[in-house]
Parts: structure tokens; C-alpha cells; sequence
């Protein structure tokens, strides 16, 4: 069983791969990005609620207890058609630590 962790913590995804375009309505080859996400904004309501808790009194941490997060996330790519340019999100449901494109 531990053998398949491994497996799944390192995966290979390739560049390009056929997907179904909707905007084309049939299936064409889409290069494959890693989607990373953009800067915070820093007048969030959730950034203004974090400072809110952890601003006094409890040596920097929140009063309640703090639930551990997961470790691995799912990862998200963005498929580009070939053909039209148009920009989908694609992801595989799997956890993993890590994602090297090939």
C-alpha cells in the first residue's frame, strides 16, 4: 500500500492532450498550463477576519483550535484549444504533492 502513495504523490502530465472543445464541438488537441492563482487581495473579508482574531490577546493565535488543513491539493490545469484559443479549466481528481509536465 505504501508503494501507491508514492506513485500518486509524483506524477507526470503531459503537455498536449485531445480534449473536447465546446466552443469547436468536437475534440481537438489543447496544451495543458498549471493554473496558479493570482495575488490576494488584501481587503478580503476572510484576510480582515484573520486579523481580526489573531491581532490580540491569545500570542498570535486564533481563541478556538485551528483544524489541519490536507497536505496534498488536486491539481488544476488550463486547457488551451489549438484551433480557436478558447481557455477551459481542466483537473484530475486526484491529490497529489507534486506535478511535472513532460
Amino acid at each position: 500500500m505504501a508503494n501507491f502513495s508514492i506513485l500518486v504523490s509524483l506524477m507526470e502530465f503531459p503537455k498536449e492532450k485531445k480534449l473536447y472543445c465546446k466552443k469547436c464541438k468536437k475534440h481537438t488537441s489543447h496544451k495543458l498550463k498549471e493554473f496558479k492563482s493570482g495575488k490576494g487581495r488584501t481587503l478580503a473579508m476572510g484576510n480582515m477576519r484573520h486579523e481580526k482574531n489573531t491581532g490580540h490577546g491569545y500570542m498570535g493565535r486564533y481563541k478556538y483550535v485551528v483544524f489541519v488543513k490536507k497536505q496534498n491539493k488536486k491539481p488544476t490545469f488550463i486547457a488551451e484549444c489549438s484551433v480557436c484559443k478558447a481557455k477551459v479549466p481542466y483537473s484530475l481528481g486526484k491529490r497529489m504533492k507534486k506535478v511535472t509536465q513532460n
